[in-house]
């Protein structure tokens, strides 16, 4: 009889997955809002919704508008804040075999810097994703993520701070994103994700206004998937830390495309919206995929597009 294929990937330092299929940040809250409705021990990890010191209430609404393709959205980093988080959601975190790590965002270098020191340590958070890439917050945010000496800066801060492994969030709201990744990754980066939203608008034709309350939002969805490609085989060209995809994935199909260009892992985000149950339904076809095909493990799909 023949093994299941192997889908276990190491995304970060000694961060290893059982599939590298990733609940991205957001869309999935603090992953207790699934657990009644998705069996979250199946997922490779689950990235929080996007933590600041303190508690945060968000942008003005609407907050988020469905467009062809995809979804605008301005939520704009609307959190418990940190200590809350440890205080009501990292102890049931500890009791998941599913790792959980933490999406942080910040005004300042040293807001983000006392964020990963306040993580250090805590039972349940099994690493950071840094947020220099959000383009729906006023200040901070991606404004550290399109200059590479900022994105650096803030990284190396992130680094001296914990010891747990840290991945930087990169925006796709830039010129030269591979600049920016190579930036983190002299910085000490364990590994990057890209992409985040990219910044845009709708019009309400009733209202004759725009159709989000803070004006602009970050679209998400299928629409950015060729754009969010493109950018991976760029980065996973250009590092040698891993590389994980999101934009866009919606099956197991587009997982794979990621894969192929060189990503070790993918975030589903959007799709998690219209169908909660969207991630399992991806490790399903990649397994289904490898077994078809004869593939001992997902890793040996790794990057043969660029070959």
């Amino acid at each position: 009889m023949s093994k299941t294929p192997d889908l276990s990937v190491n995304v970060a330092g000694a961060l290893r997955l059982a599939n590298p299929v990733i609940a991205a940040s957001g869309t999935w809250g603090y992953g207790d809002e699934y657990a009644d409705i998705v069996d979250v021990q199946k997922l490779g990890a689950i990235i929080c919704k996007g933590t600041t010191l303190l508690p945060g209430d968000g942008n003005p609404q609407p907050r988020i508008v469905e467009v062809t393709g995809g979804v605008l959205n301005s939520v704009g980093l609307q959190n418990i804040g940190v200590e809350a988080l440890i205080a009501e959601k990292a102890p049931q975190w500890a009791t998941w075999k599913v790792p959980v790590l933490v999406n942080i965002a910040g005004n300042t270098i040293d807001e983000y810097a006392k964020l990963a020191a306040r993580l250090e340590g805590v039972a349940g958070v099994s690493g950071i994703e840094v947020n220099i890439s959000c383009p729906n917050v006023s200040k901070g945010g991606m404004h550290f993520g399109t200059d590479p000496s900022a994105a650096s800066e803030i990284t190396s801060a992130v680094k001296g701070a914990t010891t747990l492994p840290v991945i930087v969030k990169l925006s796709p709201n830039v010129t030269d994103i591979a600049a920016i990744a190579q930036a983190v990754e002299k910085a000490g980066a364990d590994a990057v994700s890209l992409i985040n939203t990219v910044g845009g608008m709708a019009i309400d034709l009733k209202r004759r206004r725009p159709a989000l309350g803070n004006v602009t939002g970050g679209l998400s969805g299928p629409a950015i998937k060729p754009i969010a490609l493109l950018m991976v085989y760029r980065v996973a060209g250009c590092v040698n830390i891993p590389v994980i995809g999101c934009g866009g994935v919606v099956d197991a199909r587009d997982a794979l495309e990621f894969i192929m260009a060189g990503s070790t892992a993918v975030q589903v985000g959007t799709a998690g919206l219209a169908d909660p149950r969207a991630t399992l339904a991806v490790i399903d076809g990649l397994l289904e995929y490898l077994a078809t095909n004869g593939i001992r493990s997902i890793g040996d799909l790794r990057g043969v597009a660029r070959r």
